[in-house]
């Protein structure tokens, strides 16, 4: 089950995709990671979903990721007089915080977080950015917007606030009740979704402990003002490019990618692209040319992984869909510029004897012309520090742990393998020859270099390299 690829897939799970036989079908064509939304479904259908994949890993013999991913906060308008009105460029419209039948003097807008943030100047987007207006003036129970682009607002239709921080927990009631569903099934990923600012992963953090990687989703401009801080707080990052291209102009979509990139490639954190990488295969068997160039920029960035939504969880061809971003990654990775622009790409590590060390067994297999890497890792990090240099050379990761095996289905390049714990040099080097052959990454006469840390089981300590040769006899 080795892929022939370094960057991972994410599938979102949905009614296409639920069953048993086709999350294998899945699972074969090339996902690593099943994403459940809880934005939509029972506690019982992620449930069945659950014990399905987990029923698929002990089948194939393979760690499979599952990260779940809470709704947060949704903002929306109201209900509106005669379900819509139609709005145009220029004239002024008020919203007020509570009301059961708005008209253009009365928009219900029911969140107070909102009349306590806003400000003149900022802008008011409705319904991913269709209706878009410039606040004018303010009161303590109502907001005056001028309409800048017009359109029809409806129902209880979404409202972006790109300019306003709220005062609100990226947590809500309901996704409270989700993540203690979702630890108590065992999910190896959390996705925080209204990341504002670093203190929003504290609360979450003491919800999770170690139990689940802490994902953050960067949807939010303020989150671009504090990014540094909330790479730190996290355990991986989702460039939720949606909500985000809702936010910021659209030209800026594309170097925001690759500087988040960048910055988690440099902080030793995995770094998902999402968000309608193939939209067109929801309904039809093939993507646009677009589409492709989308994933392949992804996969130049060096991101870790790329994801499908709809495509996967609602779309008429989910297993085409799967399969049409694994050709396009190793088609990718396998060009000619790929190494060229990966090598130039890279942020350089700190200056540290565990990064060091990392970097040194990447820059040496590739001399020696190692055919793997193999890193005995308990906590992933060591596999991390190798994959931030992006080598030429395939990682196989060894770990005792199954969290963490199931964790690095996220990480670049990682192929994990559990095992006991080592406890020796020798019992080490017994192990690496022995999983990289039944993985398929060497054989009898090859060299690998070997990472570990010393003592063994201790997490962090990447500190030992070695060069070993697989017997012949």
């Amino acid at each position: 089950m080795r892929r022939h690829r370094r960057a991972k897939i994410v599938a979102t799970v949905g009614p296409s995709s639920a069953a048993p036989e086709m999350l294998k079908r899945l699972f074969l064509a090339g996902v690593d990671t099943f994403r459940l939304n809880f934005s939509h479904g029972t506690h019982d259908d992620h449930a069945r979903v659950h014990r399905a994949i987990r029923a698929l890993e002990a089948e194939v013999g393979r760690p499979i990721g599952i990260l779940q991913d809470l709704q947060g906060p949704k903002i929306r308008v109201g209900t509106i007089r005669d379900g819509k009105i139609t709005v145009t460029a220029g004239e002024t419209l008020r919203f007020v915080p509570s009301g059961t039948e708005g008209a253009r003097d009365a928009i219900p807008l029911p969140h107070p977080e909102i009349f306590a943030a806003i400000a003149p100047g900022h802008h008011l987007l409705i319904d991913d950015g269709r209706v878009r207006l410039a606040v004018t003036g303010l009161g303590d129970d109502f907001i005056e917007a001028k309409v800048v682009t017009g359109g029809v607002i409806s129902n209880r239709k979404g409202v972006n606030l790109p300019g306003t921080v709220l005062d609100l927990s990226p947590l809500t009631a309901k996704d409270r009740v989700d993540l203690a569903f979702g630890l108590e099934l065992g999910v190896d990923w959390v996705a925080m979704s209204f990341v504002q600012k670093p203190g929003d992963l504290l609360e979450a953090r003491g919800l999770i402990g170690e139990r689940a990687g802490l994902m953050a989703k960067i949807e939010k401009p303020a989150a671009l003002d504090r990014i540094e801080d909330i790479i730190r707080l996290s355990d991986a990052i989702m460039v939720a490019r949606g909500d985000l291209g809702v936010e910021i102009p659209h030209e800026e979509v594309p170097g925001r990618q690759k500087e988040l990139v960048r910055a988690c490639r440099l902080a030793v954190k995995p770094v998902i692209v999402a968000t309608q990488m193939l939209d067109s295969m929801v309904a039809a068997p093939t993507p646009t040319r677009a589409e492709a160039s989308d994933v392949a920029t992804a996969i130049y960035d060096g991101a870790d992984a790329v994801m499908l939504s709809a495509e996967s969880a609602s779309g008429s061809y989910p297993v085409e869909a799967v399969e049409m971003m694994d050709r396009i990654i190793r088609s990718t990775e396998q060009h000619k510029l790929y190494r060229s622009i990966i090598d130039a790409s890279d942020p350089g590590e700190e200056q540290t004897a565990p990064h060091a060390v990392a970097a040194a067994a990447a820059d040496l297999a590739e001399v020696i012309h190692a055919t793997a890497i193999v890193a005995f890792t308990s906590s992933g990090t060591t596999a991390a520090r190798i994959a931030r240099k992006r080598p030429a050379v395939s990682v196989l990761a060894i770990t005792p742990d199954q969290g963490v095996s199931r964790r690095l289905c996220l990480l670049w390049g990682a192929h994990s393998v559990l095992s006991e714990d080592i406890h020796t040099y020798e019992e080490s080097v017994e192990r690496a020859c022995a999983f990289a052959q039944r993985e398929e990454f060497a054989r009898p006469g090859d060299t690998m270099v070997v990472v570990a840390g010393i003592p063994f089981a201790q997490a962090g300590t990447t500190n030992n390299l070695r060069v070993v040769q697989i017997s012949r006899s």
